[in-house]
């Protein structure tokens, strides 16, 4: 997981020159609100232009969940107290919701060796999730499922601990040319996961069906075309994704 906690010392002196550097008002992050002449190049295979910020380390996919939450949901100014299950939590939400004092907050990930984890991370598998039926409020899951051999499993799990009238943001990388996700149980090995799906710890591709995947195991989707709502200069201006549905999801 990225973040400034994480980075060898070498990478930190480069990110502070850098953020002093390339100070500007080009960009601006939604979540740390800090501003660039642009964001950095990031990526696994290919390097994708103005994507990740200097300071909080989010992403293109990052910012624009976080615009939707704090544009069309009431969780950043809840009234009342709010029960939030976050997977694998991304470092730039983290301490946002950490420090909010209307949100029960329950980061969790699986941990494995030689990674780092937000201090308060609950290590646990979401294919058995230690909490009762109907235990939170909203559910934040974004580009895990790509990672767990069992996701119809984990998705169930989701759904059974979402409350009748709670919601969820479930987001995976998904290949719009694809009709149907591809996933192919016999190949185990790094590099033929890297070609059959473009990553080496990805174990399938979803394609234009996981909506349909969503709703076999209960929840009712939304496909929320929200990245849409912006134009090309504020896409720009965020660091937005080009094209990234944000999948809503209700009991």
């Amino acid at each position: 997981m990225l973040s400034e906690r994480t980075l060898p010392f070498r990478k930190k002196v480069k990110f502070n020159f850098l953020k002093y550097f390339l100070k500007g008002k080009n960009v601006e992050c939604s979540i740390c609100e800090q501003k660039y002449m642009t964001f950095l190049p990031f990526g696994v295979k290919h390097k994708r232009s103005n994507a990740l910020c200097l300071n909080c380390f989010s992403l293109e996919r990052h910012r624009l969940v976080w615009l939707f939450i704090k544009n069309k949901t009431t969780l950043l100014n809840s009234k009342s107290r709010v029960k939030l299950f976050h997977v694998a939590p991304e470092s730039a939400f983290f301490k946002h919701f950490r420090k909010n004092k209307m949100i029960d907050y329950y980061p969790v990930d699986l941990f494995e060796e030689g990674y780092s984890y937000p201090k308060g991370t609950i290590n646990m598998d979401i294919t058995a999730i230690n909490y009762d039926n109907e235990s939170f409020d909203v559910v934040i899951c974004n580009h895990v499922l790509e990672h767990i051999p069992d996701d119809k499993k984990a998705l169930s799990e989701l759904y059974r601990i979402l409350k009748k009238d709670g919601w969820a943001i479930l987001l995976v990388p998904i290949e719009k040319d694809l009709e149907h996700t591809f996933e192919d149980p016999s190949i185990t090995d790094s590099k033929g996961r890297e070609e059959a799906y473009g990553q080496s710890d990805h174990v399938r591709q979803y394609g234009r069906d996981y909506a349909s995947r969503l709703e076999n195991s209960g929840f009712k989707v939304t496909v929320n075309k929200f990245n849409d709502t912006f134009s090309r200069d504020e896409k720009f201006r965020y660091g937005l994704p080009k094209d990234t549905d944000i999948y809503y999801c209700t009991k």
